[in-house]
């Protein structure tokens, strides 16, 4: 029996998604409360890892178990297991052919950043910050270069193990909120660190340091070595994950609230 857990987390406290040997990861977490209500070892697949200090509104994982329990049990029975930053948002039973990695048609990843004068205590950990006044028009002209299909050499981590740097963006958008600026990104994958390389290259349109057609520049010369430096984890945020109509999911998706 397979079933498929949405999960939200506050990625702060942990060294990513993946599990890790001092089990610090987000995984061994999950694994160890759903062991306990399944009686039984479990791994844990996700749509996608997410980076030291990268949150989830919506990360979406499977399991296999033989173990009957009410949808109820593999929420609130599991949560009661989980430390405060992390917490299962519901559970679904679905055919063995799903993959919470592989039947993942987008990711939808979403970047929160304060720009303001000083650091946000409130969002300490929460947002990006930038000190100085940034130009939204011009950013929103350098994020829809972005849009598309291309090559994004310019924005993938050298560690990157990706087969190919080609994605596809079906989403790059940009809101203003008072002072908050909220990045919106979705591809049917991502390279490592993409999402923060492509943040950190807006940033310096919005400063003033390139015109918008930099982003275009960048994306033609494929070269991460004349790529601004990658921003800050902590306004990163998995937002969901689209899957096939056909699995019935609840919702997979969510999205940022600034207050």
């Amino acid at each position: 029996m397979r079933i498929v857990l949405g999960v939200e987390y506050d990625g702060a406290p942990y060294c990513g998604w993946q599990s890790q040997v001092d089990e610090c990861g987000v995984q061994d977490f999950v694994e160890n409360a759903v062991k306990n209500i399944a009686e039984h070892p479990v791994r844990i697949h996700a749509a996608g890892r997410t980076d030291t200090g990268v949150h989830a509104l919506m990360q979406v994982v499977h399991f296999d178990t033989n173990t009957q329990r009410p949808a109820s049990a593999w929420v609130r029975g599991v949560n009661a297991f989980l430390p405060a930053t992390v917490c299962v948002l519901w559970a679904k039973t679905v055919d063995n052919e799903f993959h919470a990695r592989f039947s993942a048609e987008q990711r939808c990843y979403q970047y929160l950043l304060a720009n303001q004068p000083t650091a946000p205590a409130i969002y300490a950990d929460k947002a990006g910050w930038y000190h100085l006044p940034l130009n939204v028009s011009a950013m929103t002209d350098a994020i829809a270069y972005m849009q598309g299909e291309h090559d994004f050499s310019a924005f993938r981590a050298s560690e990157c193990q990706a087969k190919s740097p080609v994605k596809n963006l079906s989403t790059a958008s940009i809101q203003a909120h008072g002072d908050f600026i909220i990045f919106n990104f979705s591809a049917n994958a991502f390279l490592q660190h993409q999402v923060r390389n492509m943040v950190g290259a807006l940033v310096y349109v919005g400063n003033g340091k390139h015109p918008p057609v930099f982003i275009k520049e960048l994306l033609a010369q494929k070269d991460r070595t004349l790529s601004p430096p990658t921003f800050s984890p902590n306004g990163l945020y998995l937002a969901g994950v689209e899957y096939n109509a056909k699995w019935n999911l609840p919702d997979t998706q969510r999205t940022l609230a600034v207050i």
